[in-house]
């Protein structure tokens, strides 16, 4: 069987939506709520790497340690971002879902069917 796993955050509602999906398709998968066990950065590298994005696609720009922490600039490399995401998770879009070697980012909820076995 594949692993499935949700990068899940109990306060968000596509959060929530997502493992309700999951739930009402029989679908076990491991819950990492990344708020308490935050990925670091080579786990968050390889998301990214699955997901098939760049680090920005992934911050929130809506959560104030974004402006806070200055992600807004545009010179901002890479590993800072991944770096930032690391150091503050709620600063990582979610829900996320990895199936296998595959991941999508559950914004819209629809993009997890897309994976789901």
């Amino acid at each position: 069987m594949t692993d499935i796993t949700l990068y899940h955050y109990s306060r968000c509602s596509k959060s929530r939506d997502a493992l309700a999906l999951l739930e009402e398709r029989g679908i076990k998968a491991n819950i990492v709520h990344y708020v308490e066990t935050p990925l670091n950065a080579q786990q968050l590298t390889v998301l990214l790497e699955q997901l098939g994005l760049p680090a920005r696609d992934l911050v929130r720009t809506s959560e104030p340690a974004y402006k806070e922490l200055g992600l807004d600039n545009p010179e901002l490399s890479e590993a800072q971002l991944i770096d930032a995401i690391v150091q503050v998770p709620i600063l990582m879009q979610r829900p996320v879902l990895v199936v296998g070697q595959r991941a999508a980012l559950g914004r819209p909820l629809e993009n997890l069917l897309e994976i789901l076995p």
